[in-house]
């Protein structure tokens, strides 16, 4: 029997199996492993028959490539996001893509099932994060750590329905701050939303407001409309749904879905649908409805304070109190707060779409579920929604004229003759040794106007032209890419006079 045949026997049995198991109603797991053994054998055999596989080249749904110019737009993102953090006094951690399965379970209420499950790693069940808080408070559990201040800059998988205008992808960098450690109510409350101020106003994306709300509030509120504490969660998690549907669409929800009468929705919807300042938390306090609730007398005096250091901070215009806002997630347990973009879209495809672009709140219980003694670490932190943010400003770009630059190069060393390798060569040892960057042609003797069209292109800055009777004279000539200016300067005083001209460029932002 030859190689091919024993194949197809293969095949054959292999297919047997996995119909049987099917037909036996065997678990996925099984199932998916014998279908696996089956595909390969079946690819085996395409090898045998000199077939090609044929497949799409395409990135898997929810992700994307990212060209040069995406890639130089997010690192000037990150780099000031994460100067804003490290001003106010952050460090910075890193934790594994992936974790236990039991670490993250239960932790997102509704959103648990968008977590993405690996294959058993040797009696190991784990999942990918779905998001950088749960495996932090799991960082400070295993580490006995009550006081830090940190920041995370990492990606997240979610299991989601992409969708690429909006900035909503499977697999996205989020960007947190955090606050770890036993405080005096609402004082780091108050600094993220400043956090979150200070980041947006630095990227320059157009008019925000950050949203506020209160957890105990929202339970308060509910218990004093008649909502079941045991359905507190999932009513919550339909009222995060206003900032994307209308109050109908959510009172819909609730009574048909999650079993509120229409009275119970009616009582919520006179609520949620209020936003303010100083005097809605007055209003609120003098409401005979709410005020027999403890809980929401807790969570508005919560809002009082909070406010009132948001103005000392300097966050007066951008802070309102909402009481849409819900954050479906389980972990909450305080304040909760959301940036959202104001004004008119960048681009057509964009309108209405990117919603949220900052979140978070504070969650007193999470590190303790992770410990064995029950210990809590009180923690307040904010979530930088960085692709939405990236999306906006892509969309900015693409609207204008503007060209980004996607090297750091400072000097290209060009030749305007043959014959002057090992001259351009000594030339950018010299300038790698003093820290500035510079490159050359990669050919022996290239044309000197595709070297200057090369750093038009790139937005060099700066050229050093070398020629035969500047070597002899022991001089360069130095050009302004921009201007086409030249200045003849002398080799030993090079680095002075490249470093003397990367000054102004420096300060006028054109690097």
């Amino acid at each position: 029997m030859s190689s091919k045949e024993k194949l197809e026997a293969l095949i054959k049995d292999q297919g047997e199996l996995v119909r049987k198991l099917k037909g036996a109603k065997e678990s996925k797991q099984k199932i998916d492993n014998e279908v696996a053994k089956l595909l390969e054998l079946k690819s085996q055999l395409s090898c045998e028959n000199g077939e090609v596989q044929k497949f799409t080249l395409k990135t898997a749904k929810g992700t994307r490539d990212f060209s040069p110019q995406q890639m130089a737009i997010r690192e000037t993102v990150f780099e000031k996001i994460i100067s804003v953090f490290k001003r106010h006094g952050a460090e910075t951690i890193d934790t594994p893509i992936f974790e236990l399965k039991e670490v993250l379970t239960g932790k997102y209420g509704e959103d648990s099932k968008l977590i993405y499950d690996l294959k058993d790693q040797g009696g190991e069940i784990l999942s990918l994060r779905y998001d950088l808080t749960v495996p932090f408070a799991r960082y400070l559990a295993m580490n006995k750590i009550t006081n830090i201040k940190r920041y995370h800059i990492a990606k997240v998988y979610r299991r989601d329905n992409p969708s690429i205008t909006r900035g909503r992808y499977r697999e996205f960098y989020q960007c947190d701050f955090d606050i770890a450690g036993a405080y005096d109510p609402m004082i780091p409350d108050a600094e993220c939303v400043r956090v979150v101020q200070e980041i947006l106003e630095s990227l320059d994306i157009g008019s925000f407001v950050i949203k506020l709300n209160h957890r105990a509030l929202l339970d308060g509120m509910f218990e004093a409309c008649g909502v079941p504490p045991e359905k507190f969660r999932s009513i919550c998690s339909a009222v995060d749904k206003l900032d994307k549907s209308p109050w109908a669409d959510v009172r819909k929800e609730m009574i048909e879905e999650k079993g509120l009468t229409d009275e119970v929705a009616d009582k919520i919807g006179q609520y949620v649908q209020m936003s303010g300042k100083h005097e809605l938390v007055e209003k609120l306090l003098a409401d005979a409805n709410l005020t027999k609730v403890r809980a929401a007398v807790e969570g508005l005096e919560a809002m009082k304070l909070v406010l009132n250091y948001c103005d000392l901070l300097g966050v007066k215009d951008k802070a309102v109190f909402d009481l849409s806002l819900a954050r479906g997630l389980d972990y909450y347990t305080g304040i909760i707060y959301e940036a959202v973009l104001l004004g008119e879209p960048v681009a057509e495809d964009m309108a209405g779409s990117v919603g949220s672009i900052a979140g978070g709140g504070r969650y007193d219980n999470l590190v303790g579920m992770f410990d064995a003694k029950h210990k809590q670490v009180p923690c307040v932190g904010v979530s930088i929604g960085i692709e939405r943010i990236f999306a906006v400003i892509e969309a900015k770009l693409l609207a204008g004229t503007s060209k980004v630059r996607t090297t750091a190069v400072e000097v290209y060393v060009a030749s305007a003759q043959k014959n002057l390798l090992e001259e351009r060569m000594k030339v950018c040892k010299e300038l790698w040794n003093e820290g500035i960057k510079a490159e050359q042609s990669y050919k022996k003797n290239p044309k000197l106007l595709a070297q200057l069209q090369h750093c038009e292109e790139y937005g060099i800055p700066l050229a050093i032209i070398l020629g035969e009777s500047e070597i002899q004279k022991g001089v360069v000539k130095l050009r302004n890419v921009v201007t086409r200016n030249e200045v003849e300067v002398p080799r030993g005083k090079l680095v002075d006079e490249i470093k003397k001209h990367l000054q102004p460029v420096y300060s006028n932002g054109s690097t």
